[in-house]
C-alpha cells in the first residue's frame, strides 16, 4: 500500500509521545512514515517536506511540537492537506501550554486540527477519520474500534452494578 499519513516531530526526544499515533494507524491498516523535521533547525527540510507531501500521495500530516512549536502551523501554511497537531510536553516546555497554544491558536487560513497535550493516539485517531472518509475499509475498522470502547464502557457499568455501587441511572 502507498504511505497515507506522515507523521513528523521537531526532536526525535518526542518520539515517545508520538509513537502512539504509528501504532493506531497500524491497527487500523493505514500505511504511514514517521521522521524528524524541525521547523527551527531544518527549516528548508520542513518547507520541502510539507511542499512535496501531496505528489508523495499523502492524505494527512500529522505534526508533533514541544515549546514553541511552529511545526504544524509552519507545515499547514505550505501544505493544502489536513495538518493535526500534537502539543508535546517538552523539557524546556512551560507546563506543556506553550506547545498547546501555539499550535491552536492559528491565524484565520491557516487551520490545524489541534489533539491534547501528548494525545498523539487521538492523532491517529483523527487521521484515520480523514482518510475513512472516503476508504470504505477504514471506515469500518474505526466503527469496530467504537463499537469496541463501547463494549468496554457497558462492561465497567456491569461491573460496578454487580459490585453493589448505587446506580440510579439505569
Amino acid at each position: 500500500m502507498a504511505i497515507q499519513v506522515g507523521i513528523i516531530m521537531g526532536s526525535d526526544s518526542d518520539l515517545p509521545v508520538i509513537e502512539p499515533a504509528a501504532a493506531v494507524l497500524k491497527t487500523f491498516g493505514i500505511d504511514y512514515e514517521i521522521t524528524v523535521v524541525s521547523a527551527h533547525r531544518t527549516p528548508l527540510r520542513m518547507v520541502s517536506y510539507a511542499q512535496k507531501a501531496k505528489e508523495r500521495g499523502l492524505k494527512v500530516i500529522i505534526a508533533g511540537a514541544g515549546g514553541a512549536a511552529h511545526l504544524p502551523g509552519m507545515v499547514a501554511s505550505i501544505t493544502t492537506l489536513p495538518v493535526i497537531g500534537v502539543p508535546v510536553k517538552s523539557s524546556n516546555s512551560i507546563d506543556g501550554w506553550d506547545s498547546v497554544l501555539s499550535i491552536l491558536q492559528m491565524p484565520n487560513g491557516v487551520p490545524v486540527a489541534t489533539v491534547a497535550l501528548n494525545a498523539a493516539k487521538n492523532a491517529g485517531i483523527l487521521a484515520a477519520q480523514i482518510i475513512g472518509a472516503s476508504d470504505e475499509a477504514v471506515s469500518k475498522k474505526l466503527a469496530a474500534y467504537k463499537t469496541e470502547m463501547e463494549a468496554e464502557v457497558l462492561q465497567k457499568v456491569e461491573r460496578l452494578k454487580t459490585g453493589g455501587q448505587p446506580n440510579r441511572f439505569d
